[in-house]
């Protein structure tokens, strides 16, 4: 595991260290490291949302209906199937 030293204000500070006695940290570094795993996944969410609307807006339009899941569910299991007589 790698160092990092930063610069805070002292209020920054404070706050972590409030943050530390009640939120259950036992460090600032896994405070600090929990934020970081938050923003991760707030930035990856982010970017399926950016690739599902890319998806939605490529292609012509298709209306979902039951049927169309149904033959969507017969297509991936005749694919699950072959890939599972192939191994």
């Amino acid at each position: 595991m790698s160092t990092l030293n930063i610069s805070l204000p002292e209020s920054m500070r404070e706050f972590i260290d409030r943050q530390i006695d009640d939120g259950g940290y036992s460090t600032a570094s896994e405070y600090i490291r929990h934020l970081i795993r938050l923003d991760q996944e707030r930035v990856e969410k982010k970017q399926i949302e950016k690739l599902l609307l890319e998806g939605l807006n490529n292609g012509e339009p298709v209306e979902i209906t039951d049927d169309w899941w149904s033959q969507k569910r017969i297509e991936l299991m005749e694919k699950l199937n072959q890939s599972q007589h192939n191994e």
